[in-house]
C-alpha cells in the first residue's frame, strides 16, 4: 500500500470513528414538523431607527422568554431573525390560540387615579383633547370613568400571583406586590383616593391592562387620607376563573412588551402527523437505499458492494455532522438526507464508468491501475457537479426560511458527506480489494473489467444524435409551449406561504367528499375556502387569513360534517410575509440561474454556460407547467424541489461538457457537433445508471413518504426525467447551434 493510500485509509477510519461516537452520544434535534408543536413568527412594530428596532426586539425576546417559562413548555426555542423578528418554537403545544394570545399581548399595565365619571362615550380609549393626561374608559360594569395619568406601571411590580380566596367567597384574585419607588407611588395613589368619601368614584383606583379597565376597586375605609397603603401590596379582583387569573399573573410577572408585536406566521403540527412522517421517511430511506444498493451491486458487482458499504458510511457521517452542528432535522431535511444518497451514487457511477473506459482502452491493464485512472479522470466532473448542488443548497439556506432552509442545510451536509464517501471511503475499499491476488486473477468479479450492457448497445449502434440538433430544439420548444399553456390556462396555484392565508389539515375517521365539505364551509360563512382530499381519510382546507375564532368555526363545521376530525396541521401566514416569501422565491430562482451561469462560464466557456442555463430554464418552466396542469400548489417545499432539480440538471450538463472539454483538447480542430455526439454516447451509461439509482430513492419517497413528501418526490421525479432529457437534447444542441452561429460571424476563428 502506498503512502497516499495509507493516509486516505487512516483519514477514513478517523472520520468514521468520530462520526460513530457523535452519533451514539449526541442526539439530533428534531424540527416541530417531526415531533409536533407550534412555531410562531412575531414581528415588532417599527421604531424610528434600526438601532431602536434591535434594542426593542432584544427586550421583547427577554419578556417572551419569561412568559414561555411560566407556561411550562419543555425545551422551547426563541431566536431572533433580523432586526425585528422573533421565531418561537413550542414543542408539544397544540393550542396555538392560547400561545399566540399570551405571547402577542403587550400587557401594558397601569394604575390610574379615577377623577370621576363621564357622560359620553365619544372619547373612549382616546386621550381627551383638552386634557391630554386624562382618558375615558369603561370599567368592568360599563360605567365610563375619567382616568388621570398612570402613577405606576408593570415595571414597578415585584411579583404577581393567582390566589383562591377560600374565606372571602371562594373567588380567584391576583395579588400584586410593588418594589422600590413603586411602594411610595402606591401609597401616594391610595392615600389621595382615601381622601374622598365612600361611594365617590374618585375613591377608586383603576387597574388598566392594554387600554382596558380590568378592575377598579375602592380604597378600603381603613386606609387613612394622605397615608395610603404602605406595605406595597394590593389585590386585583374581578370575575376571574382559574385560567384567567393565572394568565394575568403570568403577563404581569413577564413584564410589558416594549412595543406591540404582530403574528406573521403560525404553524402547528400534531404529534401523530410528526410520528407518521418519521416512520414514513424512515421506511422510504431504508427501502430506497436498499434498492439503490442492490442496483449498483447488480451493475458493478464487487465494486457495487464496496459502494454500498460506502453509502452506509455516508449515512453515518451525515447524521453525525447534523448532530455535531446542532442543526434541526426537518421533514424536508429528511428528504434532503435521502436525496443526497443519489449524489453519492452519482459520484461512484462516474468513477466506475471512467474505470471501465480505462480498462477497455488499455492492453492487459490491472484493475487497480484502471481504478486509479478512473478516479483521476472523474474528479473534475464530480467536483463541478457537487459544487453546483452546493450552490443550490446555499441559496436555500440564505434565501429561504423554516423547513425549506433546513432542507438546504441537510442537502449541503449530504453533498459534502457523499463526496467524502465516494472519493475517500470507496477508494480505500476499492484499492484494497483490487490489490488482492484472488481479485487480480478474476478481474471480471470487480465489475469494472466489462463495458456494460448500455455501452455495448451504444457501441454496436453508434447513433449520430447531433446530426439534426435543430429537431431536438424544436421538440424542446414544443414541450415549453405545452408547459406554458398549462400556466396560462390553468394558472399557477401558489400555496399559502406565497399568498398569505391559512392551511388546515384534518384527519377524519371515514372518507369525506370534498364537495360536501366545500358546501358545508360555504354555509358556515366561508364560501371561498379551497377544500381538497388528502389521502384516504384526510381533508385539507385553505382559506385567506383567518383569526383563531374563525378557525374554530371552520373546525366546528368540518367536525359536524364528519362526525369527528382531528386537526393535524395548522399554518397561518400573514399577507405581508407571503408577499415577502414570494419575492424571495423569485430572487432565489434568478440568483440560482445566474450563479450557475457564472460558475459554468468560469469552469468551461460562456458558450457552454449559456447552453446549460438554457436547459435549466427549460426545466423550470416545464416543471411549473406540469404542476399547473395537474393542479398542484407551489409552496416552499416545491421551491426546495425546484432548486434541487436545477442542481440535478446542471450535474448532467457538467458531466457532458466536462467530456466535451476533454475530447476537444485531444482533437482541437474537430467540429463541435461530432465532439458533442461522442461525449453524449460516452457519458450515456453514467446518465442511465445514475438516473436509475436516483429514481429508486425518489419513487420510495413518493410511494412511502406520506402526504407531506409526495408532492416533493413527484416534483423531483419529473425534474429528474426532464433534466436528463434537457442536458442531452437541449443543452448540447444549444451549444452546437451557438457555436455554429459564432463560426458564421467569424469565419477565420478556430473551432
Amino acid at each position: 500500500m502506498t503512502r497516499s493510500a495509507r493516509v486516505r485509509a487512516l483519514f477514513a477510519l478517523a472520520v468514521i470513528a468520530v462520526s460513530l461516537f457523535i452519533a451514539v452520544t449526541v442526539p439530533v434535534r428534531l424540527g416541530l414538523d417531526l415531533r409536533g408543536g407550534t412555531q410562531i413568527v412575531l414581528q415588532t412594530r417599527s421604531t424610528p431607527t434600526a438601532t431602536a428596532d434591535s434594542v426593542a426586539t432584544d427586550r421583547t425576546l427577554e419578556v417572551l422568554r419569561g412568559r414561555i417559562d411560566a407556561l411550562g413548555v419543555a425545551e422551547p426555542t426563541l431566536v431572533r431573525s433580523g432586526d425585528n423578528r422573533i421565531i418561537v418554537e413550542l414543542p408539544g403545544v397544540q393550542d396555538p390560540k392560547k400561545a399566540a394570545d399570551v405571547l402577542g399581548r403587550t400587557a401594558q399595565l397601569g394604575f390610574h387615579p379615577v377623577l370621576g365619571t363621564a357622560d359620553s362615550a365619544d372619547d373612549i380609549s382616546r386621550p381627551l383633547p383638552k386634557r391630554p393626561r386624562e382618558q375615558v374608559l369603561p370599567d368592568e360594569s360599563g360605567t365610563l370613568l375619567r382616568l388621570g395619568a398612570g402613577a405606576l406601571t408593570g415595571e414597578h411590580v415585584k411579583e404577581a400571583a393567582a390566589r383562591f380566596d377560600q374565606q372571602g367567597g371562594g373567588g380567584w384574585h391576583v395579588t400584586v406586590d410593588f418594589e422600590g419607588a413603586g411602594r411610595e407611588s402606591w401609597a401616594r395613589l391610595t392615600g389621595e383616593a382615601a381622601c374622598h368619601p365612600a361611594g365617590d368614584p374618585a375613591r377608586r383606583v383603576a387597574i388598566v391592562l392594554d387600554e382596558k379597565v380590568i378592575s377598579s376597586p375602592q380604597v378600603d375605609p381603613s386606609v387613612a387620607c394622605g397615608t395610603g397603603i404602605r406595605d406595597g401590596a394590593t389585590q386585583i379582583t374581578g370575575s376571574f376563573g382559574p385560567e384567567e387569573a393565572r394568565e394575568l399573573s403570568l403577563l404581569i410577572n413577564g413584564g410589558a412588551l416594549p412595543v406591540p408585536v404582530e403574528t406573521l406566521e403560525q404553524r402547528t403540527v400534531g404529534p401523530t402527523l410528526g410520528a407518521q412522517a418519521i416512520t414514513a421517511s424512515a421506511w422510504a430511506a431504508a427501502i430506497g437505499t436498499a434498492l439503490t444498493a442492490l442496483f449498483i451491486i447488480v451493475i458493478y458487482r464487487l465494486m457495487g458492494v464496496l459502494a454500498a458499504v460506502a453509502l452506509a458510511c455516508y449515512g453515518l457521517v451525515s447524521y453525525a455532522a447534523l448532530a455535531a452542528l446542532g442543526a434541526t432535522l426537518t421533514l424536508p431535511g429528511l428528504a434532503g438526507f435521502v436525496l443526497a444518497v443519489g449524489m453519492a451514487v452519482d459520484a461512484n457511477v462516474l468513477v466506475f464508468e471512467r474505470t471501465r473506459e480505462e480498462y477497455a482502452a488499455r492492453r492487459r491493464p490491472s484493475p487497480r491501475s484502471a481504478l486509479a485512472a478512473g478516479f483521476r479522470n472523474a474528479f473534475s466532473a464530480i467536483a463541478d457537479s457537487n459544487i453546483t448542488t452546493l450552490i443550490a443548497a446555499a441559496l436555500l439556506f440564505f434565501l429561504a426560511s423554516g423547513p425549506v432552509r433546513g432542507f438546504g442545510v441537510t442537502l449541503g451536509i449530504g453533498v459534502l458527506a457523499s463526496m467524502f464517501s465516494a472519493l475517500v471511503i470507496t477508494r480505500v475499499l476499492a484499492e484494497y480489494a483490487t490489490s488482492r491476488p484472488r481479485v487480480r486473477r478474476r478481474p471480471r468479479l470487480t465489475g469494472i473489467a466489462a463495458t456494460g450492457a448500455v455501452r455495448d448497445r451504444i457501441t454496436r449502434r453508434n447513433p449520430d444524435l447531433m446530426r439534426h440538433p435543430r429537431r431536438w430544439l424544436a421538440t424542446s420548444a414544443a414541450v415549453l409551449v405545452l408547459a406554458a399553456a398549462g400556466i396560462a390556462v390553468r394558472g399557477v396555484d401558489l400555496g399559502v406561504e406565497f399568498t398569505g392565508g391559512r392551511l388546515i389539515e384534518y384527519a377524519t375517521t371515514t372518507p369525506v367528499d370534498a364537495d360536501r365539505a366545500r358546501t358545508a364551509l360555504a354555509d358556515a360563512g366561508f364560501p371561498r375556502a379551497v377544500v381538497q382530499s388528502s389521502g384516504d381519510t384526510g381533508l385539507t382546507v385553505r382559506t385567506g387569513p383567518l383569526t383563531n375564532a374563525e378557525e374554530a368555526e371552520v373546525t366546528d363545521a368540518v367536525r359536524d360534517l364528519t362526525g369527528g376530525a382531528d386537526k393535524v396541521r395548522d399554518e397561518l401566514i400573514g399577507p405581508s410575509l407571503g408577499q415577502e416569501l414570494r419575492r424571495g422565491a423569485l430572487i432565489a430562482l434568478a440568483v440560482a440561474l445566474g450563479a450557475q451561469l457564472v460558475y459554468l462560464a468560469a469552469r468551461f466557456r460562456w458558450l457552454f454556460g449559456t447552453a446549460a442555463v438554457a436547459a435549466l430554464a427549460h426545466d423550470v418552466v416545464v416543471l411549473v407547467g406540469v404542476f399547473a396542469w395537474i393542479g398542484k400548489s407551489l409552496d416552499g417545499v416545491f421551491l426546495a424541489a425546484l432548486l434541487t432539480v436545477i442542481g440535478y440538471s446542471v450535474n448532467d450538463s457538467v458531466v457532458l461538457f466536462d467530456r466535451v472539454r476533454e475530447l476537444a483538447r485531444k482533437a482541437p480542430r474537430a467540429p463541435l457537433r461530432g465532439i458533442a455526439n461522442q461525449a453524449i454516447l460516452q457519458t450515456l451509461p453514467r446518465t442511465v445508471n445514475t438516473g436509475m439509482g436516483a429514481a429508486f430513492i425518489l419513487t420510495a419517497l413518493a410511494v412511502l413518504g406520506g402526504s407531506s413528501l409526495t408532492d416533493f418526490a413527484l416534483a423531483l421525479l419529473i425534474g429528474l426525467a426532464v433534466g436528463t432529457y434537457s442536458s442531452v437534447f437541449t443543452a448540447a444542441p444549444v451549444a452546437v447551434e451557438l457555436h455554429r452561429r459564432g463560426d458564421r460571424t467569424s469565419p477565420r476563428r478556430r473551432p
